[in-house]
């Protein structure tokens, strides 16, 4: 009983262009046997993604393994840089229910929909207000509908992943973040010492929760709440996940991020913990907006300088495995407590009607 919205020509053409395989196979006709799939999920911002990939592209092991990209929308600047990419197999997936690809009906904006508390005619025009009395804007929904959107179609959706029984971790990043050299090798080395270091925590992560942190730089492993940076987990975390569609999607919160620490995370019953590193493998270099010019005729500019070097000891795997687990305690400087109701921008039905459904797209 799918209520998905209509499709249009160019969502039609890019759910078709989901089913394509991925290019630079004949460049690396094989994957490695314990070879981690990377998603990078993008937005429009080709400045923050060239960073990203060039990055990327001295990362070791990168041709190993897959490299899946999942876009919001349509945009051909970013689309011209990853076709240019040939350091591995790239697979390109797009959102075809994006409200960037809907420019007069929902899930974009039409010109029914209520646009401000103050609206004239809000007693007529279409859309519930959040929490706070505001009405839905097409490019912030889009940020939460986006990672829902992927995770379901990467884990259930994808022939790469769901024929081929894909149960190892999935790597997931962002286009503002650059990765480091060792990022691939110390992956592989997190998740083997998980079972043993750590077994209560759900995932790893090349990076600290904390954003502006680099690591301690300790002789140890640490384990503490899961960043939005670099961060990793296999089928059996995500099915866990899956089960707390309705938390995640009727969650009065835009972003999938906060949504995840303050209505998913807690509805586990316990602490959910992440095991990472003493330095970072992974760093947001950000400083735009998500959502800055994807509105408007250019997009977001990223002006500033890299504030970050990349040492020798960044570019070798730097995990050991004789390490302890330092476990930084969850509670007392958390910033969603109990009771936290969310940020809001989130109050539509229709929006949460079209996040349940991408729940139920691979699913009988």
């Amino acid at each position: 009983n799918l209520k998905l919205p209509p499709q249009n020509k160019l969502s039609i053409f890019l759910q078709n262009r989901n089913l394509m395989k991925p290019m630079n196979s004949d460049l690396y006709p094989n994957l490695a046997d314990n070879h981690i799939i990377i998603v990078l999920y993008v937005h429009n911002r080709p400045q923050y993604l060239q960073i990203a990939i060039d990055s990327l592209s001295k990362v070791s092991g990168i041709e190993e393994t897959l490299l899946i990209i999942s876009h919001d929308g349509y945009f051909k600047e970013m689309n011209k840089i990853i076709e240019s990419i040939k350091f591995c197999q790239v697979k390109q997936i797009f959102a075809p229910f994006s409200p960037h690809i809907y420019p007069t009906r929902f899930p974009g904006s039409s010109k029914f929909d209520c646009k401000s508390k103050e609206d004239p005619s809000k007693m007529t025009c279409r859309g519930n207000p959040d929490q706070y009395g505001s009405f839905r804007s097409p490019k912030i929904v889009s940020l939460k509908h986006h990672w829902w959107w992927m995770m379901n179609t990467v884990w259930d959706g994808l022939k790469e992943t769901s024929d081929n029984n894909y149960s190892r971790n999935i790597l997931f990043i962002e286009e503002d973040h650059f990765i480091y050299p060792n990022a691939y090798r110390n992956l592989h080395l997190l998740i083997e010492l998980k079972n043993e270091k750590c077994p209560h925590c759900y995932a790893v992560n090349l990076a600290p929760a904390n954003v502006l942190s680099r690591g301690e730089e300790w002789d140890s492993l640490i384990a503490e709440k899961i960043g939005n940076i670099g961060y990793s987990f296999n089928r059996t975390v995500w099915r866990k996940i899956h089960k707390k569609a309705r938390e995640f999607c009727l969650f009065d919160e835009y972003n999938w991020d906060i949504t995840m620490w303050a209505a998913v995370y807690p509805s586990f019953g316990g602490p959910v913990y992440t095991l990472r590193g003493p330095r970072t493998s992974a760093v947001h270099f950000g400083e735009c907006g998500l959502h800055q010019g994807q509105g408007g005729k250019t997009a977001c500019v990223y002006n500033g300088g890299l504030d970050f070097e990349v040492k020798e000891i960044d570019r070798v795997a730097n995990i050991d495995s004789e390490w302890g687990v330092f476990v930084r305690e969850q509670g007392k400087d958390e910033g969603y407590k109990n009771g936290f109701k969310g940020w809001g921008g989130w109050g539509d039905v229709r929006d949460r009607q079209l996040c349940l459904d991408f729940s139920k797209m691979y699913r009988n």
